[in-house]
C-alpha cells in the first residue's frame, strides 16, 4: 500500500555564508597590501581626515581606485568616516603608520614577498608532505643569509614585540637575572622583556648573519649594555651558551619535527642550571586538534614553508619531562605570535 502520509515541510540548507568568507580570505589580505603599499595610512595620519580626491592625489592614485579602497578598508575597520572625508581607526593610526615603533607594514611586506607564494601552491605541499615556498633557486636550509632577506627579520620584528608585551604579562619574569633566547632573531622579546624588567640581561642567541640585525636593533633600542648578541647554531654547536638561569623558545620549536625538538630540548636541559626556567612560547594547538584558529592555520603555514608544525601543550610536557624537566605547566594569553607558554624547570 503506497504511504499516503503528506510530505513535511522542506528541511532549511544551512547557510554557505561562512564558506563565501573563507572563500574570498584572500580578498582580505590583498586589501590590506594593497592599502599598505599605497601608504594610505601614513597619509590619512598626517592629514587628519582626506577625502577621496585628497586621497588620490595624496597617494597617487585615481578617485576611482581610492573610493573602493577606502570603503574596503572601512569595510574592515581600518578607517572610518569623519564628515565628508575618512580618518583612520585607533588600530591602523597605531599599527599602520610607517615610523611608529610596532608598524606592521614590514610583516605585511614580508608576508606577500615571502609568504603567501607557498600559500598560493598549498595542495602541492599537502600531497609532497613538503614546503611549497621554495623555489627552484633556493637551497633546502630556508635560514641560510641567501634565503632570509632583511625583510623577513624586519617583517617579523612588531609581531614579535607585541608577542613579548602579553608574554611579559602573562609570564613573571622578575626572578630572572640572564636570559638566552634561543633562535631570538631580531631581539624583539630581549628588547621588551628587558624594557619591563629592569634586572633582567639577555642573550640573543641565533646565526651569524641575524645577530647582526640583532645589534642594529638593540643599539636603536639602546640597551646594548644589557642585552648581547651571540653567534651560533642551535643545532650545528655541540652545546648552547652557558651563563643563564632562564631559556626563550619563542616561535621556534613549530619550525622543527618532534626529533629535532627534543634533541634543542636536550641542549636546553643541559644548559640551565637547577632550578633553571624554560619557556615555550608558542601558537598552541588544543589536545583535541580541532583548533584554535590561528595556531591551525600557522601549523599549516609550517607545512608550506618548513619541515615542522604547530604542537599540543601536551606534546611539549611530554617531550619537556622526557628531557629532565619537571615543574611543567601551561600559560595561557592572546598575542599575535602566542596563544601560551609552557614552562618547565631543571630539577
Amino acid at each position: 500500500m503506497d504511504d499516503l502520509t503528506p510530505p513535511g515541510p522542506e528541511t532549511e540548507p544551512p547557510a554557505a555564508d561562512v564558506l563565501a568568507q573563507m572563500a574570498q580570505g584572500l580578498l582580505v589580505s590583498q586589501t590590506l597590501v594593497a592599502a599598505e603599499d599605497l601608504d594610505l595610512f601614513t597619509f590619512l595620519s598626517a592629514k587628519g581626515t582626506a577625502t577621496v580626491a585628497e586621497v588620490a592625489a595624496g597617494v597617487g592614485v585615481d578617485e576611482r581606485p581610492a573610493e573602493i579602497v577606502l570603503t574596503a578598508c572601512a569595510a574592515l575597520g581600518l578607517v572610518e568616516r569623519d564628515g565628508a572625508g575618512f580618518r583612520n581607526t585607533p588600530v591602523a593610526d597605531h599599527y599602520l603608520v610607517r615610523g611608529r615603533p610596532y608598524c606592521f607594514g614590514d610583516y605585511i611586506r614580508m608576508l606577500r614577498d615571502h609568504a603567501f607564494t607557498g600559500w598560493m601552491r598549498v595542495t602541492e605541499a599537502v600531497r609532497t608532505n613538503r614546503p611549497s615556498r621554495w623555489t627552484a633557486e633556493q637551497r633546502e636550509d630556508i635560514f641560510t643569509s641567501e634565503n632570509r632577506a632583511k625583510l623577513f627579520w624586519d617583517g617579523l620584528y612588531p609581531l614579535s614585540a607585541v608577542t613579548a608585551r602579553a608574554l611579559g604579562e602573562a609570564v613573571d619574569f622578575g626572578g630572572v637575572t640572564r636570559l638566552l633566547d634561543v633562535g631570538g632573531g631580531g631581539a624583539a622579546f630581549d628588547i621588551e622583556l628587558c624594557r619591563r624588567y629592569p634586572g633582567l640581561r639577555a642573550t640573543v642567541y641565533d646565526l651569524p648573519h641575524v645577530c647582526e640585525h640583532a645589534a642594529e636593533r638593540i643599539g636603536a633600542a639602546g640597551l646594548s649594555e644589557r642585552v648581547s648578541p651571540h653567534p651560533g647554531d642551535f643545532f650545528a654547536d655541540e652545546e648552547l651558551p652557558d651563563g643563564h638561569d632562564a631559556i626563550l623558545l619563542s616561535m621556534i620549536m613549530h619550525d622543527w619535527d618532534e626529533a629535532r625538538n627534543r634533541e634543542l630540548l636536550g641542549k636546553c636541559f643541559r644548559a640551565l642550571p637547577r632550578g633553571g626556567l624554560l619557556v615555550i612560547s608558542e601558537l598552541l594547538v588544543d589536545d583535541d586538534r580541532t583548533g584554535p584558529l590561528d595556531a591551525a592555520l600557522m601549523s599549516l603555514n609550517m607545512l608550506v614553508g618548513t619541515w615542522g608544525r604547530n604542537y599540543t601543550a601536551g606534546e611539549y610536557g611530554d617531550w619537556l619531562r622526557a628531557a629532565g624537566f619537571g615543574d611543567v605547566r601551561t600559560v595561557r594569553f592572546r598575542a599575535p605570535g602566542a596563544n601560551g607558554a609552557v614552562l618547565a624547570r631543571k630539577p
